[in-house]
Formats: C-alpha cells, sequence, structure tokens
C-alpha cells in the first residue's frame, strides 16, 4: 500500500490550503483514512478522520471548524481542505490507513503558515 500526500506550501495566516493524499489500495473504498500533523520532535497527532463511504467525521479540537475532510472513492483519494489557517498550523501532514491491523503512512507534506 503507498500513499502519497501532495498540496502542502506556505501560506500567509488565514489562507487556505488543500491536501491531498491518493492511496493504491485496490479495497480503498472500504476503509476509513485520517490525516495526521507532526511537529518538530513531537509525536504525530491526529487531526481529522473519515468513514469508508465519506458520510461521517471527526476532528480534533484545535481543527474543528477550519479543516473539512472529505474522499473520492473512484480517485481512491482523500482531501483535507484547510481555511483560516494559524501558525500553529505548521507542520508535516500525513494521511494514514489502517490495513490488517497495520498503518500505512505517506511521506509527509509540509505546511507552513506565515504570521
Amino acid at each position: 500500500v503507498q500513499l502519497v500526500e501532495s498540496g502542502g506550501g506556505s501560506v500567509q495566516a488565514g489562507g487556505s490550503l488543500r491536501l491531498s493524499c491518493e492511496a493504491s489500495a485496490y479495497t480503498f473504498d472500504f476503509y476509513g483514512l485520517d490525516w495526521f500533523r507532526q511537529y518538530p520532535g513531537k509525536e504525530r497527532e491526529f487531526v481529522a478522520h473519515i468513514s469508508p463511504p465519506g458520510d461521517s467525521a471527526t476532528y480534533a479540537d484545535s481543527v474543528r471548524g477550519r479543516f473539512t475532510i472529505s474522499r473520492d472513492n473512484a480517485k481512491r483519494t482523500i482531501y483535507l481542505e484547510m481555511s483560516s489557517l494559524k501558525p500553529e498550523d505548521t507542520a508535516t501532514y500525513f494521511c494514514k490507513i489502517r490495513l490488517g491491523g497495520i498503518d500505512y503512512w505517506g511521506q509527509g507534506t509540509q505546511v507552513t503558515v506565515a504570521s
């Protein structure tokens, strides 16, 4: 299973970005997926989760109301729409899928928010 994130970059505070994560898993639409983020020297922290059909999502308190997770099962891709970005959102963002009890991660994409 391979996950490839894209869409990171630099933005001013208050701006928006959309991250994408494309998966190679052929049973993609059977599984929920997650976005995590990691600050330098810190553990990865949960950002958002989306259910297999995409009709349910959960968010970390720190991003609820500003970030939206979605998915396109035909494209085997999930998205993270980020708005009202804050400097504290600066991190490396990863997508994750759990298959057979094993967590698979992408390589990460950097998001930098300037104040």
